[in-house]
C-alpha cells in the first residue's frame, strides 16, 4: 500500500496523458478545461487504493479511476447549468465561459467517454464494471432530481433527505471503491463490504459538510459559512430542528426560511441558535458518528491485513476530523 498522495500523483499523471485536444474544438476544449480545474481527486484515488488493498495492481485500475473522474466532472457541468452557478472551484463555470448548449453537449460527450474507458478491460471485468457504473449513474440522476424537488416541498422527511445525499454524493464514492475491487478480482464479499464502507463514509461526509456549512471556521472551511442557510436549503440540521424544536422554534425557523433579508448575518446567527437549542446539532453529530462507525465496521470485516487497511483507516479518520 502506498500513500494517498502517491495514488493522487499517479492518477494525475494518467489524466494528463489522456487529455487529448481534438476537433471540434468547442466540444473538447470545455472537457479539457473542467478536467484541469483541480479538486482533491478523492474518488479516483480511492479506486486505485482499493485495487491495491485487495491484492490487485493499482495500475490496472487507472482507466476505471479515469472513468469515475470524467463522470464526476460531467455531472458538475450539468449541475452548474441547473444551478446557474457562475463559479466552480473558484473558476468560471463551463456554461458561463462558453454557453449553455456547449455545456450540455460537452457534458454528454464526457458521459460517453467515461463508458468508453471500460472497453480497455477484459469482457468479464468490463461487464461487472459497467453494471456498477450504470446503476450508480442512474442513482446520481435520481439524487439530483430529489434535490431539485426538495426546493419546492415543505414536507421533506429525514429518511428522504438521507436517501438524497446517499444517491447524489455517496454512491459514487462507493462505486469508485467497488470498481477498484472488481479490477483486483476481489471476492464478492469484499466488493460488497468496500462498497458499504464508501457509501456510509460518503453519507457521514455529507452530513458533516452540512454541519460545517453552518458552524465551520470561515478561515478554513473554503466556502461561505452559512451558504446553505442563505439559500434556504433543507439540510439535516433544518429538518431535525423542525422535528425536535418547540412550536415557537419551528415557527421562527419557517419564517426565517421564507425571507431574504439584506442583513444575511443576522438570519444566519438566528437560525444557528435554533439549530443548537432545538437539539439538531447534537442529533447531527450522533448521525455522523453512526454512519462513520458503519463505514469502519464494514472495513473491519474486509479480508485484508491490518497493514493494508492502515492507509484507508487513516484516510477515513482524516476525512471525518476535517474542519474544511
Amino acid at each position: 500500500m502506498q500513500s494517498i498522495e502517491f495514488y493522487r500523483e499517479e492518477f494525475l499523471s494518467h489524466l494528463e496523458k489522456n487529455i487529448i485536444q481534438k476537433e471540434p474544438t468547442n466540444l473538447y476544449q470545455p472537457i479539457t478545461y473542467i478536467l484541469n480545474l483541480g479538486g482533491k481527486r478523492l474518488r479516483p484515488v480511492l479506486t486505485l487504493l482499493t485495487a491495491d488493498l485487495l491484492n490487485g495492481n493499482y495500475k490496472d485500475a487507472l482507466d476505471a479511476a479515469m472513468a469515475v473522474e470524467v463522470f464526476h466532472n460531467f455531472s458538475l457541468i450539468h449541475d452548474d447549468i441547473m444551478d446557474d452557478a457562475p463559479l466552480r472551484r473558484g473558476k468560471i463555470t463551463v456554461h458561463e465561459k462558453w454557453d449553455v448548449n456547449t455545456g450540455i453537449l460537452s457534458g454528454d460527450a464526457m458521459l460517453i467517454q467515461a463508458y468508453q474507458l471500460f472497453e480497455n478491460y477484459e469482457p468479464q471485468v468490463f461487464k461487472e464494471l459497467l453494471k456498477v457504473f450504470s446503476q450508480t449513474a442512474i442513482e446520481v440522476c435520481e439524487g439530483q432530481q430529489y434535490d431539485v424537488d426538495f426546493e419546492t416541498r415543505d414536507d421533506v422527511t429525514i429518511p428522504e433527505y438521507l436517501k438524497m445525499i446517499a444517491y447524489k454524493t455517496a454512491v459514487l464514492v462507493a462505486a469508485a471503491m467497488k470498481m477498484g475491487a472488481i479490477v483486483a478480482k476481489a471476492s464478492i464479499e469484499n466488493q460488497v463490504l468496500i462498497y458499504e464502507f464508501g457509501k456510509n463514509l460518503g453519507i457521514a461526509f455529507q452530513l458533516q459538510d452540512d454541519y460545517l456549512d453552518a458552524f465551520g471556521d470561515p478561515k478554513t472551511f473554503g466556502k461561505q459559512v452559512g451558504g446553505d442557510i442563505i439559500e434556504n436549503k433543507k439540510t439535516f440540521l433544518y429538518l431535525k430542528s423542525l422535528e425536535k424544536g418547540t412550536k415557537e422554534q419551528q415557527k421562527q425557523l419557517l419564517d426565517l426560511f421564507s425571507i431574504q433579508p439584506k442583513d444575511a448575518a443576522s438570519k444566519i446567527e438566528a437560525i444557528k441558535t435554533i439549530f443548537t437549542e432545538s437539539g439538531a446539532v447534537s442529533a447531527a453529530k450522533i448521525e455522523i458518528e453512526k454512519y462513520t462507525n458503519k463505514a469502519f465496521n464494514a472495513l473491519n470485516n474486509i479480508q485484508a491485513t491490518e497493514v493494508q487497511k492502515k492507509v484507508l483507516i487513516a484516510f477515513g479518520q482524516d476525512l471525518m476530523n476535517r474542519n474544511v
